[in-house]
């Protein structure tokens, strides 16, 4: 591996350093060999399979004889902890690379069950599935959830605290099968895509888990899941009788291959057209699992290419800027060690690495992760601000390093963090500090977290302005209580950020201000057409170090749970926010309404603003809003068109005293259409359009009167698991001209080839 290979070196020693000290500091007998936490569900003993298992739906496999029924389940939502209304079997086994769950679950109109084909990680409450839920190291925290349909369909996840990331994807295989009396699956899971212990005996935690969407969505677990509890797997049952697991060894070579041709304008858009010659390109990822409960990871010139746009977000009047989720691989494994209260981790700030390198594990009770890529550069750094926040080209190269060291204490933990980037040609950004989660109860939650951070900006204020090579210094404070109970809640939370730190690898859009945000609610659980009730008020205060407002919050509101799987959320929300230096009053009305009512309407959502708005653009008060309608819908078990509309409008007086006039409307149409033609393989075609219309008499500056563009691309899909694929896809992103027309910025048709070899 050019240029890495001293690096690989040093992660493992590093590795190995962090594993020593967690060693000496643990006890002789790992936090899994502990007396059983009395809230924690009942037991459950797994027993070697007595013969062969086939991951093919029928649980008649002479490696399910002898497996112990699990039949005891509990309805938690919308029921507390009551009986199921429909009947649950499951049964565990395992042999010397695999464990398995299989499951009998019963239904009393089985042509009913919500069972679409579908991409992987597209299952929602909306529809039928089931599954696991593990916690390989017992500490009651961090689950790996792996799910699927009564048609394989997967879904796998990784919920730290209740805290649900769907991005990381694992080798594992699932089958399906409806019958007469309801619907089969079997699951298999290879213990080399499992973190747990080096111990000859292992306890692990584990849940249960059916979704069940009729007149209500129904979930049902393995054991009991207490309203009110301030987490979620520590409520897991106890799973003994694992032992001699693999201890590690197992390597994953994943090669690609890519083969892209673009066509593009001459000139400017509107020119004639060029095509460019064949690109071709190549790199590899590797995972090596060195011990069970320590990975690394490895890519040389990753394809970091999106097979999938992401959905466009309106930028119209917004202060700060958005964040898009991470869906690369190579950043995925662990991830729950990059969420802090300070989101100081924001992978997706490394746009075009060379290579990289990475350590993720867990010995003893410490967990760790350390990880270095060489980035080529682009895509944006955000430039933050008390009052709003702008953006500046990353035209050059750095070396990215983070770190995170994670002790647990019983179910609270002790933590550090540190970033660095170091910028070719002249500067870098250098943060780290302390983080913690207490726990005294099953009620509360304490967190907190202190960073610090230097930055030498580069010398280059073609940029941006302070990029002058000038140095900039501050900490970032957060501390927040979070108290639950099955009828009270409220959460409080301070932070204090100066006006001087940076976190260049992070999303930290906001600096300089003091803020104070509180929310305390009451739910009552009504019967009928609304299940759960719940009353709250919300308020916020954050200024600038100056004590000058930058926003104040006064919201009132209730939300509701219901039949057709119907959730409501309102609230009026009194506000006074800064444009400029101007503190500004506004009252609107915020909404959320989604219901999932049908196999046909698998999912309705329409959320937004309306009322008095802000221009912070041009330091005024006006009346607008934002109102967003997606929906899928599925009119076969093939076809998904998932559908998403949003405007964005504001009106302002006319400099004439006359009747408001329309400032700018903005706008985006996307529709997605998927047919899917096995769990392997499908197609896929998408097409959005975002645009915004101005009115350039009522703006200060000079704005353009209309701009738009259009994206289109068509996907085909074929997988045998989530690193052996091939795609095959053309791409076309057009501008809008002065004209009305839409010119070609760019045309696209690719080839992705990648396999993985395992060992």
């Amino acid at each position: 591996m050019k240029g890495a290979g001293p690096l690989l070196p040093l992660l493992v020693a590093a590795a190995a350093a962090v594993g020593a000290v967690a060693t000496a500091a643990a006890p002789s007998s790992l936090a899994a060999q502990a007396p059983v936490d009395p809230l924690r569900g009942a037991e459950l003993r797994i027993s070697r399979a007595a013969g062969p298992i086939v991951v093919d739906g029928d649980l008649s496999d002479p490696g399910w004889k002898g497996a112990a029924p699990i039949d005891v389940w509990y309805e938690t939502n919308p029921g507390d902890n009551v009986p199921p209304k429909v009947g649950n079997v499951a049964y565990l086994a395992y042999d010397d690379r695999s464990l398995y769950a299989g499951f009998r679950f019963d239904d009393p109109d089985p042509s009913k069950i919500r069972a679409p084909l579908a991409d992987r990680d597209s299952l929602g409450g909306e529809t039928d599935y089931g599954g696991i839920i593990l916690d390989t190291r017992n500490d009651g925290r961090t689950g790996l959830e792996l799910l699927a349909n009564p048609r394989g369909i997967q879904y796998d996840a990784v919920t730290d605290d209740g805290n649900e990331d769907s991005s990381p994807d694992f080798f594992w295989e699932s089958a399906g099968k409806v019958t007469a009396t309801g619907w089969t699956l079997e699951i298999r899971i290879p213990f080399a895509s499992l973190r747990y212990p080096k111990e000859e005996v292992q306890t692990w935690g584990i849940l249960l888990y059916r979704n069940w969407p009729r007149d209500f969505r129904r979930q049902m677990f393995s054991a009991k899941l207490p309203r009110g509890r301030s987490c979620f797997i520590c409520s897991e049952n106890v799973l003994t009788g694992l032992r001699g697991l693999p201890a590690g060894g197992n390597l994953v070579v994943a090669p690609y291959g890519t083969a892209a041709q673009e066509t593009v304008p001459r000139e400017a858009p509107g020119s004639g057209l060029v095509t460019k010659p064949i690109a071709l390109d190549a790199g590899v990822d590797l995972k090596w699992t060195p011990t069970a409960g320590v990975a690394l990871d490895a890519t040389v010139n990753p394809d970091f290419s999106q097979v999938e746009s992401d959905v466009a977000q309106l930028t119209a009047n917004e202060r700060f800027a958005l964040l898009y989720p991470e869906k690369r691989p190579f950043f995925l494994e662990g991830v729950e060690l990059f969420s802090t209260p300070v989101q100081a981790v924001y992978t997706r700030t490394v746009t075009s690495p060379r290579w990289g390198a990475r350590v993720t594990g867990k010995l003893g009770g410490t967990g760790f992760t350390a990880l270095v890529a060489d980035d080529r550069g682009g895509g944006s750094v955000i430039l933050p601000g008390a009052n709003g926040s702008d953006l500046a080209n990353q035209d050059f190269a750095s070396t990215v390093l983070v770190g995170r060291a994670r002790q647990d204490i019983g179910r609270s933990f002790v933590s550090f963090l540190a970033t660095d980037r170091e910028i070719r040609g002249g500067g870098s950004n250098r943060v780290f500090g302390p983080d913690f989660q207490w726990k005294p109860n099953d009620r509360d939650v304490v967190a907190g977290q202190l960073l610090f951070s230097r930055s030498a900006t580069p010398n280059r204020p073609d940029l941006a302005s302070e990029w002058d090579g000038r140095t900039l210094s501050g900490h970032a404070a957060v501390v927040s209580w979070n108290h639950t109970t099955a009828k009270v809640d409220w959460f409080g939370q301070y932070r204090d950020l100066a006006d001087g730190f940076r976190a260049d690898v992070g999303f930290v859009p906001q600096v300089g201000i003091r803020e104070g945000e509180l929310e305390g609610g009451y739910t009552w659980r009504p019967t009928g057409f609304v299940n759960r009730l719940r009353a709250f008020l919300y308020a916020d205060y954050t200024g600038d170090r100056d004590d000058g407002l930058v926003t104040r919050i006064v919201s009132p509101g209730f939300g509701f749970d219901g039949k057709a799987n119907t959730s409501v959320r309102l609230r009026l929300s009194e506000e006074k926010v800064r444009a400029g230096d101007t503190p500004l009053p506004r009252t609107r009305l915020v909404y959320t309404i989604q219901t999932s009512p049908s196999r046909l309407f698998a999912l309705l959502t329409l959320d937004g603003t309306v009322g008095e708005e802000v221009d912070f653009a041009n330091v005024r008060r006006g009346h607008g809003g934002r109102t967003a309608l997606t929906a899928t819908v599925r009119p076969g078990d093939h076809l998904a068109l998932d559908a998403l509309g949003e405007v964005r409008w504001l009106k302002v007086p006319a400099g004439d005293g006359g009747p408001e006039r329309r400032l700018f409307t903005a706008h985006v149409e996307r529709l997605k259409a998927t047919w899917t033609f096995t769990a392997r393989s499908f197609v896929r075609l998408i097409g959005q359009y975002v645009g915004e219309r101005r009115n350039p008499e009522l703006y200060r500056d000079q704005v353009a009167a209309e701009d738009g563009s259009f994206s289109a691309s068509v996907l085909f899909a074929y997988k045998l698991n989530w690193q052996s694929v091939l795609y095959l896809g053309y791409g076309d992103a057009r501008t809008l001209t002065d004209d009305g027309g839409l010119a070609v910025q760019n045309r696209q048709l690719f080839l992705k080839v990648s396999y993985a070899f395992q060992r």
